[in-house]
């Protein structure tokens, strides 16, 4: 398919609410002026220059919050991510077109604020900043028992089994730095995650319900690793079979077999690229 095409498809299908933004921390790529990691090696070189970590290990993002988690405690490891995100990066163009289609589901997988800012934004100047809300994973470590948390629009928590009428729901699986610092980023937070994701008691049941027979949008994610790999395997499962994901680099050997396994269709285009031209054709297909 030509690229002008499949891009005036997937623009339609985002306007209609049958795909599902799925944004991963290479999106702050489209924010001027952030400062906040965008990148889990990023984010390693924030924890490691602000507490001391063994060199073996300071290059990976997990293993060094686990060992901050250890030997300097919880609420230290929380609060150097929160120093580390605490300047709220401006939302971009493309956070602010996706909040103003009010689509049904938004997953992000990063742990700033630029889409719960572009989703309060575009929703308080349409007179009805309360039509959207968030679920955030919560680490085990802090919230035992608990895998996830709700919030409204306001940043307040609501009771685990509250079922909103939300019209845009925001899902964070990694947690996020608004409203409460929820986490996951240690290896111990993963390794409770993932024992029961297979039978998906973590992913909230709201989601499930919504990413049926949706397809997915994958925009600043990379899945060179098995953490990522694995939570979108297992936040895809049950929907759609044909899914598209922004990825301009060279794949790695793995991120190809998943993306093939996955039925993922690679889109070569820079990130900025590809944001001007999702731009174009999302207002295009907003009017029409």
């Amino acid at each position: 398919m030509p690229e002008s095409t499949l891009i005036d498809a997937l623009a339609g299908m985002l306007a209609e609410g049958r795909l599902i933004p799925y944004l991963g921390p290479r999106m702050l790529q489209l924010c001027d002026g952030y400062a906040v990691p965008e990148t889990p090696e990023a984010l390693v070189q924030s924890l490691t220059a602000r507490a001391s970590v063994p060199g073996k290990i300071r290059n990976n993002l997990t293993r060094s919050a686990q060992f901050i988690e250890n030997f300097k405690h919880r609420k230290t490891l929380v609060h150097l991510m929160d120093q580390a995100f605490t300047a709220p990066p401006v939302a971009s163009e493309l956070h602010l077109a996706l909040a103003a289609l009010k689509p049904p589901l938004i997953v992000d997988t990063w742990y700033d604020d630029a889409m719960g800012d572009a989703l309060d934004r575009v929703h308080a100047a349409d007179g009805e900043r309360d039509a959207w809300g968030q679920v955030q994973g919560l680490s085990q470590s802090e919230h035992f028992g608990q895998w996830t948390g709700r919030y409204d629009a306001r940043g307040h928590a609501l009771a685990e089994d509250a079922r909103p009428d939300w019209r845009t729901l925001l899902y964070k699986p990694l947690g996020g730095h608004a409203p409460a610092a929820n986490y996951l980023v240690s290896d111990t937070d993963f390794v409770e995650v993932l024992t029961e994701i297979d039978i998906q008691t973590p992913i909230p049941d709201a989601v499930q319900r919504l990413r049926s027979s949706r397809s997915f949008l994958f925009i600043g994610c990379r899945f060179d690793d098995q953490l990522t790999r694995g939570f979108a395997r297992q936040i895809m499962k049950r929907s759609s079979d044909r899914h598209w994901a922004v990825l301009p680099e060279p794949l790695t050997r793995m991120e190809a077999r998943f993306l093939a396994e996955q039925n993922i269709s690679r889109i070569e285009l820079p990130l900025a690229t590809f944001a001007e031209r999702m731009l174009e054709r999302i207002g295009a297909a907003a009017v029409a």
